[in-house]
């Protein structure tokens, strides 16, 4: 797609609007401008970038392409860290590893020379885990029971046939890290992200609400405004979900990792637990992991793959998100457009709407976007317009659930971005002005994003760009 090709995304009709967000990680398979405008183009709000692999290099020319797009699109677009976490891996060895039911197997960090029978890890597994804790290998293939801890060498004893392969990932549901779950790599990548331009940060592995705080500290000593998305993937962190749901500013629902962890019939179960707290507690949610994989060698989905994220639309998500499928798969435009129109034909024509309960929420800010939502719908609005700062009035409208669009008006670019994968929120930036709403809804109507006729409702505080003091709500139907 070239630039003359491409559309002016910000005057687009809201009627052709998806209320359902989608993320699309970038990879080999999209590392090129054209490609990530044509990601853009084709329905993602968000890129993902998984510092799990590349350089900061690549990060960098990449991070120019996304915005550049962005721009030439004029669609707020935004960019998530992802950062790696603790590199709990199986080590470098020749061929493949048969392994027998009963078997003990010894399990090594970083040995120079290994003695046969002992299989190398990348991490010092010896510190952290017990006698009687699982120990899962390669995504959950063969599975395991620590038997004995010594010397900084673990015994595991295997409970079923299987083969292992190197740097195959290990799942250790029942240990605590202890807080040790950004590693050196991580702080040297935020380091990078901090002058670099990042809005999100994907933190990995977390297990408690302190390892959330602990996160939130370096970004502020770093003095990054990127907010953090924490990636549901641990036992520990569903043990937790309350606390961390309130400590963090969005959750992702990786269940790949989170299928190793737990029973993988108790995933759908835990997405729903999940998107539920994050309503009531007005944190924007994303459901990740495997939503088209077939679709990294097919160029159609299995009806299965359509079904999901069909639910995870019904369910409430805020967004979904695309892995291997965008950053190595063969179709990575198809998969965007395939998500896009599965979301579109859901919101569209489904009889359904997932009330969740205990969604009370007592807040001056909650019963303020309770009512701007409660009259748009009672008038029939074409949209609500919210003047927000710092995008929590924008955040809180959204978390209602209404099927109306959402324009926010901000003054800051950042916000705009980070508003960009949020249910139903369609951004603009404008100066700080206590007409900002009025002088936004003008400009959709000339530009035929908004008729003659619409019935809009804003909301607008008594002091522009000071957070936290939206307290009008207006009807303007537009002549």
């Amino acid at each position: 797609m070239s630039q003359k090709e491409s559309e002016d995304i910000s005057k687009v009709s809201l009627d052709t609007y998806k209320r359902t967000k989608i993320i699309a990680t970038i990879g080999p398979s999209t590392d090129s401008y054209e490609a990530i405008l044509s990601l853009i183009s084709a329905g993602a709000n968000g890129l993902r970038l998984n510092f799990s692999h590349g350089s900061h290099e690549e990060r960098v020319k990449q991070i120019g392409w996304i915005r550049k797009a962005s721009k030439v699109l004029g669609k707020p677009v935004a960019i998530i860290q992802d950062l790696q976490g603790p590199k709990i891996r199986l080590g470098d060895f020749d061929g493949a590893i048969e392994v027998k039911k009963g078997q003990s197997l010894a399990l090594v960090y970083g040995p120079k020379v290994l003695v046969e029978g002992q299989i190398p890890v990348q991490y010092d597994l010896s510190k952290k885990v017990k006698r009687g804790e699982k120990l899962f290998l390669f995504d959950g293939k063969v599975r395991t029971t620590i038997t004995s801890v010594d010397k900084g060498i673990v015994i595991i004893k295997a409970e079923n046939d299987g083969i292992l392969i190197k740097r195959k990932g290990i799942n250790l549901p029942d240990t605590d890290f202890g807080g040790d779950v950004i590693t050196p790599k991580d702080k040297a990548d935020l380091v990078f992200g901090s002058s670099h331009d990042i809005d999100y940060v994907a933190q990995s592995f977390v297990q408690s609400a302190e390892d959330v705080r602990e996160m939130r500290k370096m970004l502020s000593n770093l003095g990054m405004h990127a907010k953090i998305i924490v990636k549901f993937e641990t036992k520990k962190a569903i043990e937790n979900m309350e606390e961390i749901v309130e400590e963090t500013d969005l959750l992702m629902v990786a269940r790949g990792d989170l299928a190793y962890e737990v029973l993988p019939e108790a995933v759908p179960t835990i997405q729903r637990q999940l998107i539920g707290l994050c309503r009531k507690q007005s944190k924007p949610v994303i459901v990740a992991t495997q939503m088209l994989f077939s679709m990294t060698t097919s160029t159609e989905p299995t009806r299965a793959e359509v079904s999901d994220i069909a639910t995870a639309v019904v369910d409430g998500a805020d967004c979904l998100m695309l892995s291997d499928e965008t950053a190595s798969g063969n179709h990575p435009i198809e998969a965007v457009k395939v998500m896009k129109r599965v979301i579109l034909y859901t919101e569209n024509n489904s009889p359904q709407k997932v009330i969740y309960p205990d969604m009370s929420d007592q807040s001056r800010q909650s019963a303020i976007c309770e009512a701007i939502v409660g009259l748009a719908d009672s008038i029939q609005a074409k949209a609500m317009v919210a003047e927000t700062k710092s995008g929590a009035t924008a955040i809180q409208i959204a978390s209602k659930r209404s099927t109306i669009p959402i324009i926010a008006v901000t003054s800051d670019e950042r916000v705009a971005q980070q508003l960009a994968i949020v249910y139903v929120i369609k951004s603009y930036v404008r100066p700080v002005n206590k007409f900002a709403a009025s002088k936004l809804t003008d400009w959709l109507r000339q530009n035929k994003v908004l008729n003659k006729g619409d019935i809009v409702v804003t909301a607008s505080g008594k002091y522009p760009g000071v957070v936290g003091t939206t307290d009008t709500i207006k009807v303007r139907i537009l002549d």
